[in-house]
């Protein structure tokens, strides 16, 4: 027999419960108590009829009583492990049996959990409840992981394309049917040469990129684009054919072209070819019924003697050109030796980065991590301050990212941990922090891969005399699906030890969800540009109800970065995040400092900021 129930209002279902109990008042009871909260009912008197609901309907979750005649719970649970349709249901088994032996029994026989009679209401909602919210999980982290593999699979799908084209056209491009870098290349080193001939004929590169145009690849679609990128190729061409001084008209890839200016008698001449490139393109393109209107940025590079090799031509070429594009109001720029200052500022700031560690530049500030219900603080956040002799107060965003590009976030990262540690020491020796206040500081993916990394930050752990739960590293998303194996070893060690660990910035990255549940994460930190949307109106709220939710179905901590005002911490507070930190209680401050404010009443650390 089978009854469905749908909620009585008009509100969406829940999802979708089986009720089969041999006693009708139980299936009443139930069936009421769970249509008043939302949730779709199907019922069924008998195990044979629950495998045959179950298999037509698919419930979310299935409340199942054991004794029953003809097929125990037991049977009915074990006939629908068997069946393919079925074998994800979560069975919540409803039985007398409260030994110790029979709960053990029933989750042998694949129960996920177990409500004694006679019920309560509240226990059987919240164990529907608790089911209910694993379901919507497996199915978030169901869909990310189609969505990845769908990014893998378009992505092996272009890289394919792109060998075939090589194969197929190796001077051609393939879409707009004008030369390609190849091509260029070897047109522009016959030049070269030649004008170490004929020093007097001169030549110059026109190096362009088309404004805006990702925008319009995204909003109208790839095919639009191409017709776009074709029309620029059409227009470029017909330059080429008015102007007797382009040689060749390229295009690199992407939205990036090239002209080369063979026996041009001065850079006037070629700053109006330079023009002509501009009006042309700024022309509006007729494509997909409407109008479209883009600009270009455009890099000139004079083709003197001192260039002996095309790849620096070219490349200062782009540089010239990406100047024009962060330059107000300029078009086009010729390229100038003073552009080379910022590869020159980077071989500096390398040799500066190596010097600080020496001096011991670097200073940990820290951020308080507070309690969003009592207000108190519980943890700091290490944050990285460069202190440098000449310069003032480095902040990381001026150094972090080099940092990681030339691998200098190896020795930075462990000087980190270790300053942290220390000022630990430091703070317990002199009584000034209670047994479970903890000190966060970011690991880097770099970091993490390290053969030796559990040795590291054991070593110093060990010097400074703290005990493990004192330090929690906070890894990206980024970082923990990378080399899974070695990675999955680290961590586990991690915890063995006690140090905890937290998930940054989520929801930014990769969401490695599929992969996230078998991990022994600590917390999840809500990004800050998650929080800084947050008003008191609910559609500002975005994906925060989900990321807190996914971390209480995970039985992790929450810490929402980047709170500023009230408005933010009380919609945190609604929506049961833990914990925070941001500007609203404290900005980062050095060591001695942050210690200070645990003997603050909240309202003169709160207010001390609010005042500035």
């Amino acid at each position: 027999m089978t009854v469905s129930f749908s909620p009585a209002d008009s509100k969406e279902s829940k999802g979708s419960v089986l009720i089969v109990d041999d006693t009708s008042i139980n299936r009443l009871v139930l069936s009421k108590l769970l249509s008043q909260n939302d949730y779709e009912v199907h019922q069924a008197e008998d195990g044979f009829a629950a495998i045959a609901i179950a298999k037509t309907h698919q419930p979310t979750v299935i409340l199942l009583d054991i004794m029953m005649p003809g097929m125990n719970g037991y049977e009915v649970c074990e006939q629908l492990r068997t069946e393919a349709t079925t074998s994800h249901i979560p069975i919540i088994f409803l039985s007398a049996l409260n030994a110790p032996f029979d709960k053990v029994q029933a989750f042998q026989h694949g129960a996920a959990d177990y409500v004694t009679k006679p019920f309560q209401a509240v226990e059987v909602l919240a164990r529907v409840r608790h089911q209910v919210s694993l379901y919507h999980a497996q199915r978030a982290q169901k869909q990310l992981n189609e969505e990845l593999e769908s990014r893998v699979q378009e992505r092996t799908h272009l890289l394919s394309l792109a060998h075939d084209q090589l194969l197929e056209i190796a001077l051609t491009d393939r879409l707009t049917r004008l030369p390609n870098r190849l091509a260029f290349v070897k047109q522009l080193s016959k030049v070269m040469a030649q004008a170490q001939i004929k020093p007097d004929e001169h030549f110059a590169v026109v190096f362009l990129d088309c404004d805006r145009f990702k925008r319009i690849n995204d909003s109208l679609g790839h095919r639009v684009g191409d017709q776009l990128l074709k029309g620029v190729a059409r227009r470029l061409s017909k330059i080429g054919q008015d102007r007797l001084a382009v040689h060749t008209v390229a295009r690199f890839g992407g939205d990036e072209f090239a002209l080369l200016l063979t026996k041009v008698s001065d850079r006037e001449m070629a700053e109006a070819i330079a023009n002509d490139v501009l009006q042309a393109i700024a022309q509006p393109f007729a494509l997909a019924g409407r109008e479209i209107v883009i600009n270009a940025s455009i890099g000139l590079v004079w083709g003197d003697l001192s260039y002996v090799a095309t790849e620096h031509l070219l490349r200062d070429a782009d540089v010239a050109m990406y100047r024009a594009k962060d330059a107000s109001g300029s078009a086009y720029l010729w390229f100038e030796s003073v552009m080379h200052n910022r590869a020159v500022d980077l071989l500096q700031l390398e040799t500066d980065l190596r010097l600080a560690l020496e001096r011991h530049e670097f200073k940990l500030y820290y951020q308080p991590i507070v309690d969003l219900y009592q207000l108190k603080i519980v943890g700091f956040e290490g944050l990285v301050r460069w202190q440098h002799p000449t310069r003032g107060l480095i902040f990381p965003n001026d150094f972090i990212g080099f940092a990681e590009d030339s691998g200098f976030i190896l020795q930075l990262g462990a000087e980190v941990i270790k300053m942290a540690c220390q000022d630990i020491a430091q703070w317990e020796q002199a009584g000034l922090i209670d047994s479970e206040l903890s000190v966060s500081v970011n690991m880097s993916a770099k970091q993490l891969l390290q053969p030796d990394i559990l040795t590291q930050v054991q070593t110093f752990l060990t010097e400074a005399g703290i005990d493990a739960h004192r330090l929690r590293l906070e890894l990206t998303e980024r970082s923990i699906i990378t080399n899974r194996a070695f990675v999955d070893e680290v961590l586990r060690t991690f915890q063995q030890q006690n140090i905890r660990l937290s998930i940054d910035d989520f929801g930014t990255g990769y969401s490695a969800l599929s992969y996230l549940h078998t991990l022994p994460m600590n917390a999840l930190k809500i990004d800050r540009s998650f929080v800084q949307p947050i008003t008191d109106q609910p559609n500002s709220l975005g994906i925060v109800p989900l990321i807190i939710n996914i971390a209480k179905t995970m039985n992790m901590q929450v810490i929402a970065e980047g709170i500023e005002n009230m408005t933010q911490l009380k919609q945190l507070q609604q929506l049961g995040c833990e914990y925070g930190q941001g500007f609203l209680f404290q900005k980062a401050v050095p060591a001695d400092q942050a210690v200070a404010l645990l003997t603050q009443a909240p309202n003169e650390w709160m207010a001390h900021w609010a005042d500035d």
